[in-house]
C-alpha cells in the first residue's frame, strides 16, 4: 500500500492536513516542529471583554512513559490509575499499552493490545474496562480488563476500518461511534457511518448517521444524554455545521452552526450544560477563536479567543470551573509548550505556566487529585516524547 512509510504522527496531530500533505507518491510536510513560545497564525488574538485574573497554575515533571507515543488514547480507571493505549513512535504504530500510578509518579508496562493502534478511540464502561476501538487499517475492537491487565478481542465495527472516530458513552451504556476516515483509500479518506457499541451483547451495530460525513470533529455528552457532535472535515472542507445525536431515537437532528469553521479543536462541557469549544485549524492555519454552544437555544456564540492560536491541543475542566488548554501547533506545525485557562465567568483566556516540553497530539487527563496529567505527544518532526508532566 503507498505511504505507509509516511509519518504516522504528521496524520494523527493533523488530520485536516491528511488530503493535502499525503500523495499517491510519498510523503508531503514531515511533522511537528518544537517551540516554546506563542505563534500567530489565522484568527489572530480578541478579546471579549476585560480579561478575569485567574490563578495560574504550574507544571511539574512526572515519570515518563515506558515508551515515546503521540495520537495515543489515555482513560482514567477506577482504580484511580490512567491507561495509556497504542499510539505512534512517530511511525507505524505500537500495541504496547501502561499505567500511571498518580501515588507513586510512575507509569508502568500492562498487558499489550491485539494489535498495533494509531488514531483509535477508547471509552472507559459503566463495568469499569475499557473498550478500544478502530484506528488505522483497523476494524476490530478489544476490551482492556484492569483486574487482569490484559486486553481481548470484541465485536469488530460493522462499517469495516475507521481511524480517527470519538467514542462517547451514553446514559444507555452503549458506546456511540462517529466520523473517520478510511485510510486505505489514500488520497481521500472515507466518512464513516455511525455505529453503536453494547457492552453486554459485545458487538456493534448501525445508528443513525450524521447528516454531513465528517473527521477531525468532536463529540461531547450533554447534561441532557444527548451528543454533541461539532465541526470536522466533510467532502474535503472544514465545516462549521453541528448535529445532535438522541440515543432514545437513535437519530442526528442538525442543530446551529459554530461561527467559525474549524476542525482538530476542543469541546469541553462547562458547569452549567455549556459547551466550549476552542481554537482549531481553518481553512487558513490555526484559529485562535473560541464560542460557546447554548443547549437550549441550540445556537454558538462568540467569546473570548486563545492568546495563542492553535490546533490539536487538548482541552480539561479542572475542579476550580476554569478550562486548561495546553500545547497544540500552529499553522506551521509548530508544536508549543505554551498553556492558558479560560474563565466562564468573564468568557476571556488568559496565559498559564507553560509545559516543560513542546507537545501535539498529547492527551491530558484529570485525576482524582484535581491535578491533570500531560503525556506524550509530538515534539519534534516525526519524533514522539515519552515525557509526561502535572498541571497542579
Amino acid at each position: 500500500m503507498p505511504n505507509r512509510v509516511c509519518s504516522v504522527l504528521a496524520r494523527l496531530a493533523v488530520l485536516s492536513a491528511f488530503v493535502n500533505t499525503v500523495s499517491a507518491t510519498g510523503c508531503g510536510r514531515g511533522g511537528l516542529r518544537a517551540s516554546t513560545g506563542g505563534e500567530s497564525g489565522t484568527g489572530g488574538v480578541g478579546d471579549a471583554g476585560t480579561r478575569a485574573t485567574v490563578p495560574a497554575g504550574v507544571f511539574a515533571p512526572t515519570g515518563s512513559m515506558t515508551v515515546a507515543r503521540g495520537g495515543h488514547t489515555a482513560t482514567l480507571l477506577s482504580n484511580r490509575k490512567t491507561l495509556i493505549a497504542g499510539g505512534s513512535p512517530g511511525f507505524g504504530a505500537v500495541r504496547s499499552a501502561e499505567l500511571y500510578d498518580p501515588v507513586a509518579g510512575i507509569f508502568a508496562a500492562t498487558g499489550n493490545m491485539t494489535t498495533e493502534r494509531a488514531a483509535h478511540a477508547s471509552a472507559l464502561l459503566s463495568s469499569g474496562k475499557v473498550l478500544v476501538a478502530g484506528g488505522m487499517n483497523l476494524a476490530s475492537a478489544e476490551l482492556y480488563d484492569p483486574v487482569s491487565g490484559t486486553f481481548s478481542p470484541t465485536g469488530s465495527l460493522t462499517q469495516g476500518e475507521r481511524a480517527g472516530p470519538t467514542a462517547t458513552l451514553l446514559g444507555n451504556n452503549k458506546v456511540l461511534i462517529a466520523g473517520g476516515f478510511a485510510i486505505s483509500q489514500e488520497p481521500m479518506p472515507v466518512l464513516m457511518y455511525e455505529e453503536l457499541y453494547d457492552p453486554v451483547a459485545g458487538t456493534f451495530s448501525p445508528t443513525g448517521s450524521l447528516a454531513v460525513k465528517r473527521y477531525g470533529h468532536t463529540a461531547t455528552l450533554l447534561a441532557d444524554g444527548r451528543v454533541l457532535v461539532a465541526g470536522g472535515i466533510g467532502a474535503g472542507a472544514r465545516v462549521a455545521s453541528a448535529e445532535l445525536y438522541d440515543p432514545a431515537s437513535g437519530t442526528f437532528t442538525t442543530t446551529g452552526s459554530m461561527t467559525v469553521p474549524r476542525s482538530e479543536h476542543t469541546a469541553t462541557l462547562l458547569p452549567g450544560g455549556a459547551v466550549l469549544i476552542a481554537g482549531g485549524r481553518g481553512d487558513s492555519g490555526s484559529v485562535a477563536s473560541a464560542e460557546q454552544y447554548d443547549a437550549a437555544s441550540g445556537t454558538f456564540t462568540t467569546t473570548g479567543s486563545l492568546t495563542v492560536p492553535r490546533f490539536a491541543h487538548t482541552a480539561t475542566l479542572l475542579p476550580s470551573g476554569t478550562v486548561l488548554i495546553a500545547g497544540g501547533a500552529s499553522a506551521d506545525l509548530v508544536a508549543t509548550a505554551s498553556a492558558e485557562l479560560y474563565d466562564q465567568a468573564s468568557r476571556t483566556f488568559s496565559p498559564t505556566n507553560s509545559m516543560a516540553v513542546a507537545r501535539s497530539a498529547h492527551t491530558a487527563t484529570l485525576l482524582p487529585s484535581g491535578t491533570v496529567l500531560v503525556a506524550g505527544g509530538a515534539s519534534a518532526p516525526n519524533v514522539a516524547t515519552a515525557s509526561a508532566e502535572l498541571y497542579e
